[in-house]
């Protein structure tokens, strides 16, 4: 609570600054940083959330703090994002942490990991639950703060150009996909495949791979997947609620005045909390029209969760043995996250159990 009204005042602190725009030049730099995403342009609602945080952080600034955008490829390519925040090439970056999976496995905390978090659980562990101070702390070591920069909510299992029925199904089975995910699939007996959004239709197409996951209905209509591998998944167990997030180079950051620094805590969280309400807007349009246009809906089957569900916990709890900042993290959110899900098992499950029933009559 102390945090909550630490940005509100702060919020109404900058915009008073708005107003009083020749005293706020007296008193606070100019200020121009640079900014490298992970995304597209194309993906307006992950890219554009990054947009709107620029502009809200100038808004609240009175124009003297402006950060400019990138897209991925720009200045670095997409998953690179973290070594140019870090290396001060940029003073900031836009992407997901678990993208840096193979640096360290605990970057994938920050954004999402099997069997984890949804989006309301993620938002309350970082901002309530002591996930902040856990990631902020890890986040040091590689001259980073990072902040919270959306979510997409649980994402889709993914395209497949044929059912898969059962656990043989999975066996030999190419797909794109990276991470603890893909450490998970390959206990399984598939191929994990790291391919850019941009190859996959491609890829699909010509046989290369035989599935891809890349986030839901909305974005995954962009990509025009449904053309050539019709058969469509739930749910996307290794991303329940993976959060998008921005890195600020430490240095930089520190030499901040008091109140841009309020801006970004404060834009950050708006943009936050705007995301994963865009997302939950269009998602079901988008289903709606992916399903008209021949995509055929399916949900894994128990035997597969259940056994996707097994090697998960088994992975990551070899992980904790032999990593000590991984362990670090996961004892406290593993607890955090069975107390979750119990609440959820007579409060949200139950309410929206009983609302899809009737809404399907």
């Amino acid at each position: 609570m102390q945090r909550r009204s630490f940005l509100t005042k702060s919020a109404i602190g900058a915009t008073a600054g708005v107003v009083a725009a020749p005293a706020l030049a007296q008193i606070n730099p100019e200020v121009k940083w640079r900014m490298a995403s992970s995304f597209p342009k194309s993906l307006d609602t992950i890219f554009g959330s990054a947009e709107a945080f620029t502009k809200r952080v100038a808004d609240l600034t009175g124009g003297r703090f402006q950060i400019r955008q990138f897209a991925a490829g720009d200045i670095v390519p997409g998953l690179q994002v973290m070594d140019a925040v870090q290396a001060g090439t940029v003073e900031m970056g836009h992407t997901p942490s678990y993208y840096y999976f193979g640096k360290d496995a605990t970057f994938a905390f920050d954004c999402a990991v099997p069997f984890g978090l949804t989006s309301r659980q993620q938002t309350a562990w970082f901002d309530q639950g002591g996930g902040r101070e856990l990631m902020r702390d890890f986040f040091k070591g590689y001259g980073i703060v990072n902040f919270m920069a959306g979510n997409t909510g649980t994402q889709m299992g993914g395209w497949y150009r044929k059912e898969i029925k059962s656990l043989a199904d999975v066996k030999g089975m190419k797909i794109r996909i990276a991470g603890f995910a893909g450490r998970v699939m390959e206990r399984m007996g598939a191929v994990p495949q790291q391919i850019p959004a941009g190859d996959v239709y491609a890829a699909l197409e010509k046989g290369t791979i035989d599935a891809a996951e890349w986030v839901g209905p909305y974005d995954d209509e962009k990509l025009g997947l449904a053309k050539v591998a019709p058969h469509y998944y739930a749910p996307g167990w290794w991303e329940a609620g993976p959060q998008l997030s921005f890195y600020i180079n430490i240095k930089e950051w520190e030499k901040l005045p008091a109140q841009y620094k309020a801006a970004v805590e404060a834009a950050s969280f708006e943009c936050h909390v705007t995301m994963q309400a865009e997302y939950d807007t269009k998602n079901p349009q988008a289903l709606a029209r992916l399903i008209k246009n021949g995509a055929k809906l399916h949900t894994f089957s128990k035997a597969i969760m259940d056994e996707a569900y097994k090697i998960s916990t088994q992975v990551m709890e070899e992980e904790a043995s032999r990593n000590a900042k991984f362990k670090k993290v996961y004892d406290p959110w593993k607890r955090f996250r069975n107390d979750q899900n119990m609440w959820a098992s007579v409060s949200e499950q139950v309410m929206q159990n009983y609302m899809i029933s009737i809404g399907r009559k």
